[in-house]
């Protein structure tokens, strides 16, 4: 027998604070990664920093629930759009949306097609509750979790069941985030760009209006202390107006109302001129995306058997197969279809910090508004789905 020998464990961070001190830790690695390793440079900052996330939630470094990903999930990402949609040129996104629409309608018929295949493949292992999961994540996977939750209270789900389907749904929808992230730089083909030497440049060049791209990485000028604060004052009222707009006329999601308050604001030529906006939203999805990786808790799956996760992946494979594989052979273009995945699956708001961190501005717009589109036949599509599993299935 060893004497001596002591063993070590990683002590999970548990202070909100601190997790937000390692998240703010995993961007500036994430950056610097894509500046200096190839491979990370190819799938960019973005998927680094969901996947950097993951690893740290599951080595047991960062909880897998912590209020600061609450914070992120919700005021943080409503902040970072907002400040990304004040750089958006709403002319440019008018031809976008039947490609968007479109490729939104293949990816809902994969979620189905796969829900119900997943119910039939697995039914003996996931038991009784199985169509039940199948419409959950038939909702889910078209419109986000919002869908999710009211699906799971409406068909009276176990709290077992429901809890085990949390744990794959939110891995999934990681897992997959990454997917949407890296697709579109794995399976495209690079355009050619103008090699032009920085010394070409003539003094009008900086007045010349950024692409969305850039602007993620560069405020293209200095960024005085006014811009900062007119940003903040922006943002956050207008994420604040929002949820006051949509308590008062809830007919309409909230990410509606932000969308439609920061586009009216966007149109002010004071507010065109402001710098910063882009670069500040991109950093707070970054920060949302480490987040959304470090709740993706492995140990949470096997704890409750693997079956409901196997079922989650089925769904999402299916939905994969088709709106990439029948999308390309329709002759969609990749970002449209990422984006267009994105909202099945994460709903608005994912679709949103898709094409933001890769800075595909003209299907920012289109991405909301098959979100919403998501949230609204979720359900419907969710419920329907449900019942023919339980038809096939011979459930009472």
């Amino acid at each position: 027998m060893l004497r001596g020998t002591r063993r070590y464990t990683v002590a999970m961070i548990s202070d909100p604070r601190a997790v937000l001190f390692v998240l703010t830790l995993v961007v500036v690695l994430s950056i610097f990664l894509e500046k200096h390793v190839p491979l990370c440079r190819a799938v960019g900052a973005a998927l680094v920093s969901l996947l950097l996330g993951m690893l740290l939630s599951n080595i047991g470094l960062l909880p897998g629930n912590s209020p600061t990903y609450d914070f992120l999930i919700g005021p943080g990402v409503s902040v970072g759009i907002a400040l990304i949609l004040f750089n958006v040129n709403i002319r440019s996104i008018l031809d976008a949306g039947p490609t968007m629409l479109a490729a939104f309608g293949l990816g809902a018929l994969g979620t189905a097609v796969g829900a119900v295949v997943g119910a039939l493949l697995l039914s003996g292992l996931v038991g009784p509750e199985t169509w039940k999961l199948a419409g959950q994540f038939t909702g889910t996977y078209t419109g986000g979790g919002v869908n999710f939750a009211a699906l799971g209270q409406a068909l009276d789900t176990s709290p077992t069941m429901f809890s085990a389907a949390v744990a794959a749904d939110v891995m999934l929808t990681a897992i997959w985030m990454a997917t949407c992230l890296a697709v579109p730089v794995l399976l495209g083909r690079k355009k050619a760009e103008p090699n032009v030497a920085p010394s070409s440049a003539t003094p009008d060049d900086s007045s010349k209006p950024q692409t969305l791209e850039h602007a993620l990485s560069s405020s293209g000028r200095p960024i005085h202390i006014s811009d900062a604060a007119a940003l903040v004052a922006l943002a956050i009222g207008t994420v604040w107006g929002a949820g006051k707009l949509a308590e008062i006329f809830s007919f309409l999601p909230e990410v509606l109302w932000l969308t439609t308050l920061v586009l009216a604001v966007a149109q002010i030529p004071a507010v065109k001129s402001i710098a910063g906006g882009a670069l500040f939203g991109n950093y707070l999805i970054l920060l949302f995306l480490a987040g959304n990786g470090a709740q993706s808790v492995v140990a949470n799956i096997v704890a409750v058997g693997p079956a409901v996760f196997y079922f989650a992946l089925i769904t999402v494979a299916f939905h994969g197969a088709v709106i990439f594989g029948l999308g390309m052979l329709l002759r969609i273009d990749l970002p449209t279809l990422a984006v267009a995945s994105q909202a099945n699956v994460g709903g608005a708001a994912s679709a949103m910090a898709i094409a933001g961190a890769r800075g595909y501005a003209d299907r920012l717009l289109p991405g909301v508004a098959v979100g919403l589109l998501g949230y609204a036949i979720g359900n419907y599509l969710g419920f329907g789905i449900a019942g023919l599993v339980r038809g096939l299935l011979g459930v009472g």
